[in-house]
């Protein structure tokens, strides 16, 4: 071929992808790694695979709205369409100035994703994709058009077309296949069309009004009015079935200036700003936030501490449990099913496992608590924002009309990861301090994924999208709506003066979408490169960076913690802020939380300080805490109040009989005995010390505390029994692995093995052979096939002369392949040769080559 004469046009989509360099194709499985699992063995496998039915729908529901628009324009052009014909379909006569500027790269994209191929003479929707977009009577092409003239008159009578044809102003022809090609013509030029309109009756232009944008279908009755039958006269609505007429394509794109869609929309809507402040502002809100968020976690767990809710038969938490988790964190039950569920996904709670199996705290979370709050965050964020259980689904139904409960089966929704971080990318390209609308970026998420088929307001990805602005909120991602500086810092974004997480991987092609800098109102399309502060998806490397910087960011900003509080004469002590842990520990058992927010209210009841008794605390003990961790003085009436439960408690002793009560009190046993509460646990005297009981020791307490009394449980010994709370801790678990949307994106490592494999594949089975003079070889593409005799003749040649061959060659598992050759040594029933295919030196047995070909001479 001389350098002038030009290379010829592929002929198929393999030899589209024949002529792509690496870095194609690289891209093309980056987009679609659907088509590396498992690697096609060559070009035309690959070709193949790009052409089936669900690779071609995922492909799809991946691009972005003006491409998809193109790809629906090409569905309805001619089958090859030029550039110029699509580019009239989108861009309409007028040529719109941003679709012409758009269009180019929305054709690259679906070149480079394979949906379609050829030159921009010859342009080639992929079969599939032409099939599930074109227009049929079954599913109305999104465009609004119908069939063109040539498909709507298929079938008709030849009489029928010629009067359609003489009604419409044209000269009769002798055949209606030149009779239907002449209607075409006078329907898509723009002058003759525009004169025939001009004769038509103001009625009949109302109805093709409402016919124009689809969909293209209408009613008729047998007798059509006169506005119809003036129409019907000319071909400007065709009849599809009994009753039922259609507007051809060629009418319809003329009334419509050209236009393919009504609305072509080349550019990504805005992310609006709904309000702006101070950044300092934002990042102590959600610091605050996060700092709410660990409390949060920590009360769940302090509350499921002992054990938590049982596990249901079908999985996950009762409506009852969950009610009653929310109302111990004072929250509603949607905001408490959120936390359960994030605590769940960071691998703070799992069930034991045991016969009554129960929610309980993982090993896990006694390492997280111990950790500093920074790094605390970042672990539930992290968590968050890899999660793909959608808490927002709980309460709602699966397929089966069954309720979705918390910790239960049927919340993944392998979108929502996806939805997170592009909303919080969105986010990341407004300027700091800048919270969104909730409703552009929602029109931008669709414009990015829209939905094919008719548009529902409640689509997963939008709720996903609300659900992400609300959890981000509480979570402390962002704060008053804005995202803060250490979610940025978390999700690989430069934008904070500390300085930027360098380590960043690369984003994908729809993150390349984000607005262009800080207070930019034009967005750019999505083929333009990615803004430098846009955070894409962190490399495995880049994470612990990221995590550090957060933390880093985030540390400054969280309270620190007090070793006091405030005692008052009414017996409440006040927490001004955040306790230390072990402060924290022991005046939750000395005293039941009242009130939280900023402070926290503690109240001394005679119940807690017997509980405080019971863990094995002395009186003496309870006076020096207080007196060591309050700011003023103690109180008179807090003293009292743990003297006397202490002179109290232990002065009465239940032990087992059933259970019995001891006392060197004659006279309060006599009082236990005369009272009419008592009559439930069945009381007897045994001695002027003893009376025994019916009742566990268990209810014995219980009963005698009811009753007013303060007793204390002893051991079969005699000894006090201290009653600590022991934790219930399930065994180690590992926190639930995301379902991963589709298979996962291959790496760099994964695409050159797999690029090169595909290439010597494609080598093997396209490289020119001579032809075969044995009777056995078969026709191309087929392995070759060969005598053993002929084998080893042919491949001993080989290693004298140096010359590569093909062979067909079948391993150990059965699987054929076809591999080219260059032979080095033949012995011992082995060939040892360079393998063109795997780009090593291998050894092959001779009885597992079915045959052996020669290369012709240009390609030896």
């Amino acid at each position: 071929m001389s350098s002038d004469e030009k290379p010829s046009a592929p002929r198929s989509l393999a030899e589209a992808l024949r002529a792509r360099d690496d870095a194609s194709l690289a891209a093309l499985l980056r987009a679609r790694p659907d088509l590396v699992t498992p690697v096609p063995t060559d070009l035309t496998q690959l070709a193949t695979r790009a052409g089936t039915r669900a690779s071609v729908v995922r492909a799809l529901e991946h691009l972005d709205r003006f491409t998809l628009q193109t790809a629906e324009a090409l569905a309805v052009a001619a089958e090859p369409a030029a550039y110029e014909e699509l580019l009239g379909l989108m861009a309409g006569d007028a040529r719109d100035a941003a679709v012409v500027a758009a269009l180019p790269g929305a054709v690259a994209v679906l070149r480079e994703q394979a949906l379609l191929w050829g030159d921009d003479d010859r342009l080639r929707l992929v079969r599939t994709a032409r099939e599930l977009l074109a227009p049929s009577p079954q599913h109305p092409s999104p465009t609004g058009l119908g069939p063109s003239v040539r498909e709507a008159t298929a079938g008709m009578s030849p009489g029928r077309i010629q009067e359609i044809v003489t009604a419409a102003g044209l000269a009769s022809t002798h055949d209606s296949v030149s009779a239907v090609t002449a209607l075409a013509s006078l329907f898509s030029d723009r002058r003759t069309m525009s004169a025939l309109l001009a004769e038509a009756p103001a009625e009949s232009l109302e109805v093709l009004d409402r016919l124009v944008w689809g969909p293209p279908y209408g009613q008729v009755t047998a007798d059509p009015a006169a506005r119809l039958r003036w129409l019907l006269d000319r071909g400007l609505l065709l009849p599809t079935a009994p009753g039922t007429v259609v507007m051809p394509r060629e009418v319809a794109l003329h009334l419509r200036g050209g236009h393919a869609h009504r609305t072509p929309e080349p550019l990504p809507p805005a992310v609006e700003a709904a309000a702006t402040r101070r950044p300092q502002v934002v990042d102590a809100a959600a610091a605050g936030q996060a700092y709410t968020a660990l409390a949060t976690v920590e009360e769940l767990l302090k509350d499921w501490d002992e054990g938590g809710p049982a596990v249901l038969r079908a999985g996950g938490l009762s409506q009852r449990d969950l009610k009653r988790t929310a109302v111990a964190l004072d929250l509603s039950e949607p905001m408490a099913a959120f936390w359960v569920e994030l605590a769940y996904a960071a691998g703070l709670i799992a069930s034991d496992g045991e016969a009554d199996e129960r929610y309980a705290a993982t090993p896990f979370f006694d390492e997280w608590v111990e950790r500093p709050p920074a790094e605390r965050w970042v672990r539930l964020a992290q968590a968050w924002l890899a999660g793909t259980r959608t808490p927002g689904l709980i309460g709602g139904r699966d397929a089966k009309e069954r309720t979705l409960s918390a910790l239960g089966p049927g919340l993944d929704r392998s979108a929502a990861p996806e939805v997170r971080r592009r909303v919080l990318t969105l986010l990341a390209g407004l300027p700091e301090g800048t919270a969104p609308s909730a409703e552009s970026v929602l029109a931008r998420l669709a414009w990015e994924r829209p939905l094919r088929g008719p548009q529902r307001d409640d689509d997963l990805r939008s709720r996903l999208a609300r659900w992400t602005l609300s959890e981000a909120e509480l979570l402390g991602i962002t704060g008053r709506g804005a995202l803060s500086s250490q979610a940025r810092a978390l999700l690989g974004a430069a934008a904070h003066p500390h300085g930027p997480v360098t380590d960043r991987g690369t984003g994908s092609p729809q993150d390349a979408g984000s607005p262009q800098g800080p207070g930019d109102k034009l967005p750019l399309h999505h083929h333009h490169a990615a803004p430098a502060h846009a955070p894409g998806p962190l490399s495995p490397a880049g994470q612990p960076v990221a995590s550090a910087v957060a933390v880093r960011l985030l540390a400054p900003l969280l309270p620190e913690p007090l070793d006091h509080v405030l005692l008052q004469a009414d017996l409440t002590a006040v927490a001004p802020g955040p306790l230390h842990r072990p402060l924290a520990d022991v005046l939750g058992v000395l005293a039941d939380v009242e009130s939280k927010g900023g402070a926290t209210v503690y109240r001394f009841t005679p119940g807690s300080v017997r509980r405080a008794l019971d863990a094995g605390r002395s009186a003496s003990d309870l006076h020096a805490f207080l007196a060591e961790h309050s700011r003023t003085p103690v109180p008179q009436p807090l003293t009292y109040l743990i003297d006397d439960v202490a002179r109290r408690h232990g002065h009465l002793r239940v032990g087992a009989a059933s259970a019995y009560v001891r006392c060197d009190d004659d006279a309060m046993l006599n009082e236990i005995l005369a009272d009419k509460r008592a009559a439930a646990l069945r009381l007897r005297r045994l001695a002027p010390t003893v009376l025994a009981a019916q009742a566990d020791p268990a209810a014995l307490l219980d009963g005698l505390r009811a009753m007013g009394f303060a007793p204390a449980a002893e051991s079969a010994e005699g000894d006090v029994l201290i009653t600590r709370a022991d934790a219930h801790r399930s065994p180690p678990r590992t926190a639930p692995e995301p379902v991963p949307e589709g298979p996962p994106v291959p790496d760099g490592t994964l695409l050159s093995a797999a690029i090169r494999a595909i290439r010597a594949g494609d080598l093997a089975s396209t490289a020119p052979r001579k032809p075969a003079e044995d009777a056995m070889a078969q026709a191309p593409g087929a392995l070759p096939r060969t005598s053993p005799a002929d084998t080893l003749a042919t491949m001993q040649a080989a290693v004298l002369t140096g010359e590569a061959v093909w062979i067909g060659y079948v391993n150990a598992e059965g699987s054929a392949s076809q591999r080219v050759i260059a032979p080095v040594r033949v012995e011992g029933g082995f060939v040892t040769a360079y393998d063109h295919t795997a780009d090593e030196v291998r050894t092959y047995p001779l009885h597992r080559i079915t045959g052996v070909a020669e290369l012709a001479d240009d390609e030896a």
